[in-house]
This record gives C-alpha cells, sequence and structure tokens, in this order.
C-alpha cells in the first residue's frame, strides 16, 4: 500500500528549502512510466509497437491499441498469439511504444493470471467500446492469451 512518510513535524516554513516539497512516497513502483507517456496511451486511440524479430532480431512495426489503469500499460492482440508481434514478444521480451510523439523502450510481461487479463479486457471495453470488436466470454480467448503489462526499460 502507498502511503507517505512525515520526514518533519517541522512547519513547512521551518523545513531546508530542498525538502520544502513536502512527504515523498514510500512504496512508489521503481521505473514507473512517466506522466506523459500515461497521458499519451489515455489520449491516443491507435499507437505504433516495435518488436523484434524472434529469429532474425529485425525490427517489426504494428499498429495497435493501448490502454492505462492509470500507472500501468496493457497490449492485447484481438487474434492472440497467431499474430506474429506477440509471439515476438513472449521471446524476446522487448519493443519500443510510439505514441504521443514519443518513444519508449519497454519490457513485457506476459499476463498468464485469466482473472488479470479480464480486467486489462474490460479497461479495453471502458476507452474503446465495442467498435474494435473484442467481446468477452466466459470460455478462454485468444486475446487472453496475447495480453502483456508493458514496463518502462532501463536502457
Amino acid at each position: 500500500m502507498r502511503g507517505f512518510v512525515n520526514q518533519s513535524d517541522d512547519p513547512l516554513w521551518a523545513m531546508p528549502r530542498w525538502n520544502r516539497r513536502g512527504p515523498r512516497p514510500i512504496g512508489a513502483k521503481v521505473g514507473a512510466f512517466s506522466h506523459d507517456v500515461i497521458d499519451a496511451a489515455a489520449r491516443e486511440r491507435e499507437i505504433t509497437f516495435t518488436t523484434y524479430g524472434r529469429k532474425t532480431g529485425k525490427p517489426s512495426d504494428v499498429t495497435i491499441l493501448v490502454v492505462t489503469d492509470g500507472e500501468r500499460l496493457f497490449i492485447l492482440s484481438g487474434r492472440g498469439m497467431a499474430r506474429h508481434w506477440p509471439q515476438n514478444l513472449v521471446a524476446r521480451g522487448e519493443g519500443i511504444l510510439h505514441l504521443g510523439g514519443i518513444d519508449v523502450k519497454v519490457k513485457s510481461r506476459h499476463v498468464t493470471d485469466p482473472a488479470e487479463a479480464r480486467t486489462i479486457f474490460e479497461l479495453y471495453g471502458t476507452k474503446y467500446g465495442t467498435v474494435v470488436g473484442l467481446r468477452w466470454s466466459k470460455s478462454s480467448r485468444p486475446s487472453e492469451e496475447a495480453t502483456f503489462e508493458l514496463i518502462p526499460s532501463a536502457s
């Protein structure tokens, strides 16, 4: 759970200038996306995503949909693992997200928990509605097998 550490009992005016920003967050995620990236993901309808070939290592661009929960980014393939980009992402675990004029190197986490995949799917429904043709059913869907969380890469 996130909270704040009370750095001092002194009033703000009595604190040294370097410490006047107020309490510092604890439990903050290391390597979190910037607000600009999160805002662009929430705003952009389609983005370009670059993966690297699992055999050739060559870059390959695909236009996909992206969603955010306000802190994290998620992508999925409506056709499941039949497309090349999710196969590349599973094999290489890295890519470049191009959104809102920003290029962000990312690593991926393959979401394998069906309940988590459904929660992410609901984010798609909230952002895109049924226009994108994704429909969830109680049985496993191809998109459930190809759902990813994107994580900022340090390099």
